[in-house]
């Protein structure tokens, strides 16, 4: 299994039109195939000082291996997203995780 998780941070994240066109974006890569799991996410009410709150979208996809993630980043609507929403975002944090 690989685990592919992105955090996201809009550059201007009270701007509504900016956080419709990035959760737009992010939710087009669920048409990518193969993939096990596809989830978009907003950070969650929880308040704990271990919680990092600060992002403004999750995406998680579940591949089977390490190929299939490998695809998906060169895939055609990956390159897509990220051309048309690079502008968007200040930062993006990645974390890749196999089975240990």
């Amino acid at each position: 299994m690989f685990v592919h998780q992105v955090y996201f941070w809009l550059k201007n994240a009270d701007n509504a039109e900016d956080h419709a066109l990035l959760l737009k974006g992010i939710q087009s890569l669920n048409g990518i195939e193969p993939k096990v799991y596809f989830h978009v996410g907003a950070p969650a009410t929880t308040n704990r000082p271990v919680i990092d709150t600060s992002y403004s979208f999750s995406e998680l996809i579940i591949f089977n291996n390490l190929e299939e993630h490998d695809n998906y980043q060169t895939h055609p609507l990956h390159l897509k997203f990220i051309e048309d929403c690079k502008d968007l975002w200040s930062k993006v944090i990645i974390y890749d995780a196999v089975d240990a």
